[in-house]
């Protein structure tokens, strides 16, 4: 996916999960375009993980294999919890 596609990324972004939509949506809403290139393109391998895997591991329990992985998951948790609730 190109990472300049933001149609298509605020698609991806929408999971169905109301758990996920709570920690992926704000993110990309409100920090998307501050990213570096390099963390836009994490943010979209991220987007490519099932379900249940985006879920344990935005929820603490357990984390990617992949180092940038595990880099964009603590940077959502962050910026998440830096911003305070949003609703959506």
């Amino acid at each position: 996916m190109d990472i300049n596609n933001k149609a298509r990324i605020h698609w991806a972004c929408r999971r169905g999960m109301r758990e996920l939509d709570i920690s992926i949506m704000p993110f990309f809403e409100h920090e998307y375009d501050t990213l570096s290139d390099d963390d836009k393109q994490l943010f979209v391998r991220l987007l490519e993980s099932d379900d249940p895997d985006l879920f344990n591991w935005l929820m603490n329990h357990g984390e990617p294999q992949d180092a940038g992985l595990q880099k964009m998951v603590r940077l959502i948790q962050t910026r998440n919890r830096d911003r305070g609730p949003v609703a959506i």
